[in-house]
């Protein structure tokens, strides 16, 4: 695997390469990360990932300098996997004067669940996307379902903008009692761990009912809320969205059989956990 770290060379590595697949990464690599790198070898060859942890998608009170930076185990991993450059660039590299252009999603889209508890959150994330897009210019990207917003904000700027890139779904990774895997499960506690799947059984819970016929949503997110409350969680959100926009359904909607996702975000001690699942 051949590390590069500046743009020039990425674009050297690759001149000439038509079918590269790109997984884009902050590091800290889990399985997770290496499922998405083993469905890019299925749509293109060769295998590009990045690692970068980008600032701009960082809000004052997020953890930017406590993000876990394991540099040579994501190296040694994504060998295994047979990745053929690894683009590891620093920020002065990528950002070598002020971001002064940005990329904001449109307001329905990026000021709602995520975006609402993390203002500016997916303007850093379409911005840094764009720009890696540009640095490896793949014929694919790989991007995981677990981060449902962001994978919809991405594939929707890419259509809008035009890119020769396709944004390919990966489905959420999980460990066996149904956690989705983060990166930042690593901060919870060994309770924390063992109460984390709450979060997918009430996702879960929501499905079932709403495959059953129960078209209460607004009881249903409700009662989940005051479950995981009871059981110490604070969570910021659980909704349950059309997959086509993230808008609420209406009553049409639901009748007619809408596909539907149920959301959440929510904290487990100082952890912020989000997951999501398809009805």
């Amino acid at each position: 695997m051949k590390i590069v770290t500046s743009i020039e060379e990425l674009r050297d590595q690759l001149r000439g390469q038509l079918r590269t697949a790109f997984v884009p990464t902050m590091g800290n690599l889990h399985e997770g990360h290496l499922s998405l790198m083993r469905l890019a070898r299925t749509h293109g060859d060769p295998i590009v990932a990045s690692i970068f942890v980008n600032r701009l998608q960082f809000g004052p009170n997020d953890d930017f300098d406590k993000y876990p930076r394991t540099f040579q185990s994501d190296v040694e991993k994504l060998e295994k996997e047979g990745v053929y450059v690894l683009f590891a660039p620093s920020e002065q590299e990528l950002y070598p004067e002020p971001q002064e252009f940005r990329v904001r999603p449109p307001d329905d889209l990026g000021n709602m669940l995520e975006g609402e508890f993390r203002p500016g959150f997916f303007t850093g994330v379409t911005t840094i996307v764009l720009k890696l897009l540009s640095c490896v210019q793949p014929k694919v990207a790989v991007f995981g379902k677990k981060d449902y917003q962001q994978l919809m904000i991405v594939r929707n700027m890419a259509r809008q903008f035009a890119l020769p890139t396709e944004i390919v779904a990966a489905e959420t990774y999980r460990a066996e009692d149904g956690l989705a895997l983060s990166s930042r499960n690593g901060y919870l506690s060994e309770a924390e761990r063992a109460e984390a799947p709450q979060l997918y059984l009430a996702l879960d819970h929501i499905a079932a009912q709403v495959r059953a016929g129960n078209r209460n949503l607004a009881q249903l997110e409700a009662a989940a809320m005051t479950s995981l409350k009871a059981r110490g969680w604070n969570p910021d959100y659980i909704a349950v969205r059309k997959r086509s926009n993230l808008q609420e359904p209406d009553a049409t909607d639901l009748a007619q059989g809408a596909p539907l996702v149920t959301l959440a975000a929510a904290k487990l001690g100082i952890t912020r956990l989000i997951d999501n699942l398809e009805i």
